[in-house]
């Protein structure tokens, strides 16, 4: 591995909660050797982070500056950051037709519940947020505390789907 960070990008559906809360968490966690983006595979238009998101990341003291929904298309055009690493983070977005990525980077899936889902009191959700949150950010931590010859190229796309099993 070189002294660059790791460039991650998380993959969601419209990039307002999963995806957004992953970015949030790996960057806040990545001790300089990663780097978190988040885009969407279809993004509605004038799409924001959902607040639930932001205000769950804000409570557990995690940086949400910079946070904001985006196309997966702008990690696919000249002069975007080259990513080392793709994580869908939803099942739709798992099964979609991706674009080809500058530099094929690993790819994995770690699918979460979408906690934005349903029509149930801002409490629940919240939880569902809270929830999801915790789960992400088991996963990442031990994504960052991977030792170095795991996050090797040739094996971190291997390394990132075990970590979907735990």
């Amino acid at each position: 591995m070189t002294d660059a960070p790791l460039n991650v990008l998380f993959l969601c559906t419209h990039n307002s909660a999963r995806s957004i809360l992953a970015e949030a968490v790996l960057n806040a966690i990545g001790q300089g050797r990663f780097r978190a983006h988040s885009a969407g595979s279809s993004p509605r238009p004038s799409q924001q982070p959902h607040p639930l998101g932001l205000e769950v990341l804000q409570s557990a003291g995690i940086p949400t500056d910079g946070l904001h929904s985006k196309s997966w298309d702008v990690f696919a055009q000249p002069g975007a950051p080259v990513m080392d690493l793709i994580i869908t983070v939803c099942d739709n977005a798992a099964g979609e037709v991706c674009p080809i990525w500058p530099g094929h980077p690993a790819t994995a899936h770690w699918g979460y519940a979408d906690p934005s889902a349903g029509d149930g009191p801002d409490a629940d959700k919240r939880e569902a947020f809270r929830q999801t949150l915790h789960q992400i950010k088991r996963r990442a931590e031990l994504l960052v505390n991977l030792p170095p010859d795991k996050l090797q190229r040739t094996l971190l796309q291997q390394s990132a789907r075990e970590l979907a099993q735990r």
